[in-house]
């Protein structure tokens, strides 16, 4: 398929609809030329159109698949002071438009907990590196070529080996890929651009000055820098839950929204002033309240404003496409543009096999990291006033890495049909309308034995997990398993969701757990829901949404552990198993007594070795009693049939007689 063939039909059908609008707005504008040109009115102007462009492009891109990204771009180019000039300052949308791309990594931060983002310093600190360097390298060859200045050739290779995290995240975002490994990957390697931004910047002056140091500007750089990370982790560790929980406290919804925009604006300023990306300043305040009990509240009412101010960067960066560029140097650009694609298309493709991704996702991990980047515009800005690029170096970077970002959402949609998509084209993907009376969302271990147990009873189940290569293989193991990812609500409807009575909720990525979670008791108030927990706090957060049929996957398997120790020190079998019973029974109601203070660790504590304490007197007093004869044996149970373990009635993780 001809990946020109839906550009043209998309720019086409888009052109003729911005031209109805450009029409109409226009003569809105004349109507109304003495009010524009007054105190009264003028202002009102530049949203007018700018909206006007997104409700008509927008709708228009996404039926033509490709994507709401592209729509605005190409609403941008049509907007521009090139074009229909509707807009002739680009450069004030672009400052406005910024802030969406600071939200959408304040929201990814919310997502990755402290734990998490450590886990994760591997693909970050090294595959992120491996691609800025091996991308700069490679763009640095045509420069000997070429016989170009060296020092102009490294900056010009660093910033075209940025990529764009506001396409990357959008898309991913969009197509619901951010759960897939390539998404994963992507949001690794953009993180890794986001932190090398101060050091490329200050590598600028240092090259301006032909490699001497430029006094203490680009030392004194960095540690301020290194200063404003430290006050934004301390800030927030001291100072942002307290603020967040009065806040709450006041009962005002509003105030809520506004604090939680002064926290990300006041994040990404800081980081601004230090020389650094605002979007890395608002990405380490999402991190830090990743584990609050807010962080819900905050993507609630941050989502709507990232969406929209998303759109406007996009609008921006389409105005500032300069077309007589393209117009007077088109082989300089498509030139430049092709060997941008080619070198970072190479590292990407090596870097993706290293990983191990699957190849439908390794295409996906190329493509969005292929194009070049918005922080490239201000690497070429300040290197030119460096005198590093002249007007014209500079002007073709800018359109090549503008013609990237326009093209990228195309390309992927060109590939993901050529390729297979990653999130529609498995062959094993749930297509028809299932009536199973059961769920089971991830079929891991955990997953494989609840379905096996229903399986053996002849209880059908529909059983979805979002890894294709588990799917793949549990297919020749002869399981029926779809693929899919059950936090796409789509899914969980044709999967039956509305007829089921019970969701079996065993995926093992904490944040995925409670996003299903959230979408069942939403949308499916009905179902039961069966959860698997991976630690207390996946338990807390689960229980905060109304689930109360939790089990704790190592709980069981350790008291078996415990059990067994017993017996081997001598202990009945019975005994051994009423005493794992009794101190189930123990940790399961401790953990729900604690639950309400989960956010005070000197109340936990406290409230842990008293538990603890309570549990042994108890032990200690019962045993004395049985010694001195005075005492029935606490841990017989005689109404039970041989072999039976007690099930304690009331507990919070077991189920109730009765109910599913």
């Amino acid at each position: 398929m001809d990946i020109a063939s839906p550009m043209a039909a998309a720019s086409a059908a888009m052109g003729a609809a911005s031209a109805a609008a450009s029409a109409a707005v226009t003569s809105a504008v004349s109507t109304t030329d003495a009010a524009a040109h007054g105190a009264h009115g003028n202002w009102l102007l530049t949203p007018l159109v700018l909206l006007s462009a997104a409700v008509l492009a927008v709708p228009l891109a996404r039926g033509l698949k490709l994507g709401s990204i592209l729509g605005y771009l190409v609403a941008g180019v049509l907007l521009g002071p090139q074009v229909l000039g509707l807009i002739s300052q680009p450069a004030t949308v672009l400052e406005i438009g910024e802030f969406g791309v600071v939200l959408m990594m304040f929201l990814v931060g919310l997502e990755l907990e402290p734990k998490r983002l450590w886990a994760m310093r591997r693909p970050i600190f090294g595959w992120g590196s491996a691609q800025m360097l091996g991308c700069a390298a490679l763009l640095l060859i045509p420069s000997f070529f070429l016989d170009a200045d060296w020092h102009a050739a490294v900056i010009a290779a660093l910033g075209l080996a940025m990529s764009s995290t506001a396409v990357a995240l959008a898309t991913l975002s969009e197509k619901n890929l951010g759960n897939t490994r390539a998404g994963q990957s992507v949001i690794s390697v953009a993180l890794l651009q986001d932190i090398a931004a101060i050091p490329v910047l200050a590598l600028v002056p240092i090259l301006a000055s032909q490699g001497r140091p430029a006094g203490g500007h680009s030392g004194g750089r960095i540690w301020l820098a290194l200063g404003a990370l430290v006050l934004i982790v301390l800030g927030g560790r001291l100072l942002l839950r307290p603020l967040l929980r009065w806040i709450a406290r006041s009962g005002t919804p509003e105030i809520f929204t506004a604090a939680s925009l002064l926290l990300v604006l006041a994040a990404a300023m800081l980081m601004q002033k230090a020389g650094l990306s605002m979007a890395l300043g608002a990405f380490a305040a999402g991190v830090l309240l990743a584990e609050s009990e807010y962080r819900r509240a905050l993507e609630a009412d941050l989502e709507p404003f990232k969406g929209l101010l998303l759109g406007m960067f996009f609008i921006a960066v389409g105005m500032g496409l300069d077309l007589t560029v393209l117009w007077h140097k088109p082989l300089a650009v498509l030139g430049l543009l092709a060997a941008l694609w080619l070198c970072k298309g190479l590292v990407l493709t090596v870097l993706g096999r290293a990983m191990g991704l699957p190849k439908p996702e390794r295409a996906v991990f190329v493509i969005l990291l292929a194009q070049g980047g918005e922080f490239g515009f201000v690497v070429f800005q300040l290197a030119e006033q460096a005198t590093l690029l002249d007007a014209a170096q500079r002007s073709v970077l800018v359109a090549a890495v503008a013609l990237s970002l326009a093209l990228t959402p195309a390309l992927l949609a060109w590939a993901q049909r050529r390729a297979g998509q990653v999130e529609r084209k498995s062959p094993h993907e749930l297509t028809e309308p299932q009536d199973s009376q059961v769920i089971i969302a991830g079929f891991g271990r955990y997953g494989q034995i609840v379905g096996r147990m229903l399986f053996a009873n002849g209880i059908s189940a529909t059983v979805l997990d979002h890894d294709a290569d588990t799917v793949e293989s549990l297919r020749r193991f002869g399981w029926r398993v779809f693929w899919g990812d059950a936090t796409r609500l789509e899914l969980l409807r044709i999967a039956g969701a509305e007829r089921a009575h019970v969701l079996v909720l065993a995926v093992d990525d904490f944040n995925h757990s409670v996003k299903i979670a959230e979408i069942a008791r939403q949308h499916f108030p009905h179902l039961t829901i069966v959860a698997r927990a991976r630690n207390v706090q996946h338990y807390y957060a689960l229980r905060e949404l109304g689930v109360e049929l939790i089990e704790r996957e190592t709980l069981d398997s350790a008291l078996m552990s415990g059990r067994s120790v017993l017996q081997q020190l001598g202990w009945e079998p019975h005994a051994a198993r009423q005493m794992a019973w009794r101190f189930r029974r123990h940790s399961v109601e401790q953990t729900e007594a604690m639950r309400p203070h989960r956010g005070d660790l000197d109340t936990l504590i406290a409230m842990s070795k008293r538990g603890r304490e309570q549990l042994e007197e108890r032990l200690a007093a019962e045993r004395k009693a049985l010694a001195e004869g005075k005492g029935r044996n606490p841990w017989q149970e005689p109404h039970l049939a041989p072999g039976t373990a007690p099930v304690p009635a009331g507990a919070p993780d077991q189920p109730q007689p009765g109910k599913a």
